[in-house]
């Protein structure tokens, strides 16, 4: 009998396993997605620079690229990472009574909408016209990476780091992203 309730928690223990894996690989398919599709977002806004010709070319090849990209990799993978989560929630639902999981499905959340923005950003880009500014897209770009160190941080250490410690450390690194993005700018696009 003992050998049997092994095997079982080995199967379960397994299973678990395998989402989380299936879940995280699905996890650095979207963010690969999200990172180039908004650097997608800002060639297309650099190309309304060039003469009509160019930018036309430039422009229906930028849009080809992040349609493929936002409906091949970006959504399926945010799909599926979200549906291998829940699959997580739903095998250990002991998740739900942790403060850092909660917090965690709030960025997971902001993600999404996120994703979302850039799917509305996408249907400007077909339209012919971004709206936003090209630094502003150089800022929205980063925006990923903070939701990146977020969430990876809040999973791998879980309730050993201070949450204030993480707060001040999410506002350093969108400071010093920011300040890279302006000397980026100053010191190789003005010149």
């Amino acid at each position: 009998m003992g050998g049997s309730n092994h095997q079982m928690v080995y199967t379960i223990l397994m299973s678990y396993l395998y989402l989380k894996s299936l879940h995280l690989i699905f996890m650095v398919c979207w963010f690969s997605g999200l990172f180039y599709l908004v650097r997608l977002f800002i060639y297309f806004k650099e190309s309304e620079l060039k003469d009509t010709t160019t930018r036309k070319i430039l422009q229906d090849q930028f849009s080809l690229m992040t349609k493929r990209l936002l409906y091949i990799i970006t959504w399926p993978s945010a799909i599926l990472t979200t549906i291998f989560g829940l699959s997580m929630i739903y095998s250990n639902p002991l998740l739900l009574d942790v403060k850092w999981m909660k917090v965690k499905l709030c960025f997971v959340f902001f993600l999404l909408l996120y994703t979302y923005s850039c799917q509305i950003i996408f249907n400007q880009m077909k339209r012919g016209k971004i709206l936003y500014k090209e630094n502003n897209l150089r800022v929205w770009n980063e925006l990923a990476t903070v939701f990146l160190f977020s969430i990876i941080f809040l999973a791998v250490l879980k309730t050993s780091i201070s949450w204030l410690y993480a707060t001040v450390g999410l506002i350093l690194i969108a400071l010093i992203l920011t300040l890279l993005i302006k000397a980026y700018k100053r010191y190789f696009l003005d010149k």
